[in-house]
């Protein structure tokens, strides 16, 4: 029996496999309709991710996945994005207002967790969504510097809640915007999760689709409490590839997993350097663990970044490389890291929530 172009079209759209989200476009519910209008065929794609910049990519894939299948007429795409709030312990009760909460972490600190976080909200933002940043790090805030804030204060209209500082054009809140930069916290873990919450639910981030949260470094009492108060939605582990650092990336991972948060992928940073001089390439901090430690989780390597000193020049100007060059290599694995942390973070919210069981402790 045979079928028009709309029909053979949206079959085999059906079958390609969505890079970022792992799915196909039929299990992710993406195909929206295809149709020929005036100007031709037309594919309308929905996808759980931002996706400003994207469509092009996507439409040479599309192009490219039809006629490997035979299909030779041409036909154009219309990409739109429509990302789901997602909450990974269904008990917990979501922040107003904010879809996702998207927690950067480290098992050891020094690994550039802190960087990492900054360029992923920018990149987020850069895509299309709305973003805000929580600087989580209470003992080493670094967030303000980074952003291009530093000195500045969050205002109140109400004397119950902060209205956060903007820095490159997202929300930003942190301890180091209430505290002098020389003044050291020394807090003990209660106060430092209350302040936590506290600054969590006491700022008015608007409407986000994303909130990315800068953890503090470590797999201790803090970061436990943190996971267990906080409605995060996933969790992105950075490492360096060095041994000493993937030790404790794993327990890291593990901290997540125990608490039923998803980690939607490792971040291997200052994996390789490259002499400016003479184009050398060394694996200072060794190589390939990174990708070693996704594929041992049987988690997502969600991209690679290079030891390169104009990035750590940048975030300690104020302006991360996303924003300061935007056209630069290492921007752009930092847009796709972005790109593939919310695909990841889409397919969770396909595949649910997780029940996780309930502790209950009875008198014998």
């Amino acid at each position: 029996m045979a079928t028009g172009p709309e029909s053979r079209l949206q079959a085999l759209l059906a079958q390609y496999v969505e890079p970022n989200i792992g799915l196909t476009l039929a299990a992710a519910g993406a195909i929206e309709s295809v149709e020929t209008n005036r100007t031709g065929l037309v594919a309308k794609i929905v996808l759980g991710l931002p996706v400003e910049g994207y469509r092009e990519d996507l439409a040479r894939a599309l192009a490219g996945h039809a006629a490997a299948a035979g299909f030779r007429e041409p036909f154009t795409i219309e990409l739109r994005s429509q990302i789901p709030a997602f909450i990974a312990d269904r008990r917990m009760r979501p922040l107003p207002e904010v879809a996702n909460i998207l927690a950067v972490a480290s098992g050891k600190g020094g690994v550039g967790k802190s960087t990492v976080a900054a360029n992923l909200a920018l990149a987020l933002a850069a895509q299309g969504a709305r973003v805000g940043l929580l600087d989580a790090d209470i003992y080493g805030p670094s967030q303000p510097r980074m952003m291009g804030l530093a000195g500045k204060r969050p205002t109140t209209t109400d004397g119950k809640t902060f209205d956060p500082p903007r820095g490159h054009g997202i929300p930003v809140m942190s301890i180091g915007f209430l505290i002098d930069s020389d003044q050291p916290m020394a807090w003990r873990g209660p106060m430092v999760t209350q302040a936590l919450t506290q600054m969590l639910s006491d700022t008015r981030w608007g409407t986000l689709d994303y909130l990315v949260v800068d953890m503090p470094p470590g797999t201790g009492d803090i970061q436990l409490t943190l996971t267990q108060r906080v409605p995060v939605s996933g969790a992105i582990i950075v490492t360096t590839p060095q041994e000493i650092a993937l030790l404790d990336a794993r327990k890291g991972l593990q901290m997540f997993r125990k608490v039923g948060v998803p980690v939607l992928g490792i971040v291997e940073n200052m994996g390789l350097h490259r002499c400016p001089a003479c184009g050398h390439e060394s694996h200072i901090f060794d190589t390939g663990g990174g990708a070693e430690l996704a594929r041992r989780y049987e988690t997502t390597l969600l991209g690679q970044l290079p030891l390169e000193a104009r990035i750590r020049e940048q975030v300690d100007g104020g302006t991360p490389t996303v924003v300061a060059d935007p056209a630069s290599q290492a921007a752009g694995i930092f847009h796709s890291i972005a790109r593939r942390a919310a695909g990841q973070l889409a397919a969770s919210a396909l595949r649910g929530a997780v029940t996780m069981p309930a502790i209950s402790i009875e008198d014998e």
